[in-house]
């Protein structure tokens, strides 16, 4: 009997496969009673291989991009607008009127005092029984500057040079994702959360990028209703990116 050694291409042994970490169960911030937990993957020395996770309903924080693994429940909807059909309602239109006045200045993922002090008072009015609310400015910093992609900061400035509002971005190959924002939590009549969105569809058709990702989607949270008021939009479901067809708010 002869036995014979196969040659094999070693460009087909070359590449390491991923390494998904499970995290800890933990409460869920959205709905009561449920629990949370995550897959993981470490996207550091791989950032090519960001995109495709996106589009498969992953988020970045860090270094880091995630989904919803949660044993019980399967709310978190991964979100996403179409950015070229996106038509601002009548109340949009007035939000994006009454801002006309801030200056907006795109900058790299820094962080300066501006940054951290508006963010303290973001999560001590809006967030402070969340994960947020501890953090500190090592973490903060952190959480801006650790990205292994195209990341930038997208800051909003009044006509006193005073930083009101900032959304840290992703810039993908399909279209813009918004990581994290944090606004003045005082300047209510603004409603800089949802004039912040608006800004990044109109950044995302101009640049003829056709998706604005803005993360999951919970029906029945209150902290994820307002995603739902940006439309047309898809949700990522079954393995497939489906529209999405529910109610309009």
């Amino acid at each position: 009997m002869h036995c014979y050694h196969m040659r094999q291409d070693p460009n087909l042994h070359r590449e390491k496969p991923l390494v998904m970490r499970l995290s800890l169960q933990s409460e869920c911030p959205y709905l009561a009673g449920q629990t949370e937990q995550r897959i993981a993957v470490n996207v550091a020395h791989s950032p090519d291989v960001h995109d495709s996770l996106a589009r498969a309903g992953f988020r970045r924080v860090e270094n880091w991009v995630y989904r919803p693994a949660c044993p019980n429940c399967s709310a978190c909807t991964p979100w996403r607008v179409n950015a070229k059909e996106f038509k601002p309602s009548r109340n949009m239109i007035r939000i994006q009127n009454g801002n006309r006045s801030l200056e907006r200045l795109v900058t790299q993922p820094l962080v300066t005092d501006a940054h951290y002090e508006l963010f303290r008072e973001y999560v001590s009015k809006r967030h402070t029984d969340g994960q947020m609310a501890a953090m500190s400015r090592e973490d903060f910093t952190n959480m801006i500057v650790n990205s292994p992609l195209e990341t930038i900061l997208v800051n909003y400035f009044d006509r006193d040079k005073k930083l009101l509002a900032t959304v840290m971005v992703d810039i993908q190959v399909d279209g813009l994702s918004a990581v994290y924002s944090f606004f003045n939590p005082f300047a209510d009549k603004r409603s800089l959360g949802t004039f912040m969105v608006l800004d990044l569809l109109k950044m995302a058709k101009k640049e003829n990028l056709p998706w604005l990702y803005l993360g999951y989607y919970v029906e029945g949270s209150t902290k994820m209703m307002y995603k739902a008021r940006f439309q047309p939009a898809q949700i990522y479901r079954d393995g497939i990116w489906v529209d999405y067809k529910n109610k309009s708010i």
